[in-house]
């Protein structure tokens, strides 16, 4: 395994919090996308500016991941709903094989797919209730 990660989830303000954790840790942001660049999804003018995906590293060789819940999509943050366990995989088939194993029994699953980012990725719940990303870039 390459390298586990936490991702965080927001309502709206994960810009500011990630400008704060910046602030503690210093470095600069790994990614930053907004909600309109995602390709086929229509949303209000007041939610596109919203933040698919940052990513800050961390000292070590973790990092620190977010994106704001939106509205519109039928999202809404409460408490145990704001953090995932992100796994980044060394290969395709350990990302399969993980997917497959973490996810028996759980709910909540997205087929893990080549997404237009270019990585192979999945979120679910496992069987427990602990969220899960697992993630694969070529």
């Amino acid at each position: 395994m390459a390298r586990a990660n936490i991702y965080l989830n927001f309502q709206g303000n994960t810009e500011q919090a990630f400008e704060f954790y910046r602030s503690v840790f210093g470095g600069e942001f790994l990614a930053v996308q907004r909600m309109r660049d995602m390709p086929a999804f229509e949303l209000p003018e007041h939610e596109k500016d919203l933040l698919m995906h940052i990513a800050l590293p961390l000292p070590g060789e973790s990092v620190l991941m977010g994106t704001d819940f939106v509205e519109s999509m039928g999202h809404k943050l409460v408490q145990g709903n704001n953090f995932s366990i992100s796994l980044e995989l060394d290969t395709l088939a350990e990302t399969e094989r993980i997917f497959a194993a973490l996810s028996e029994g759980g709910s909540d699953i997205t087929p893990l797919e080549k997404m237009f980012w270019g990585a192979y990725w999945s979120s679910f719940l496992d069987r427990f209730g602990v969220r899960w990303m697992v993630s694969f870039t070529e």
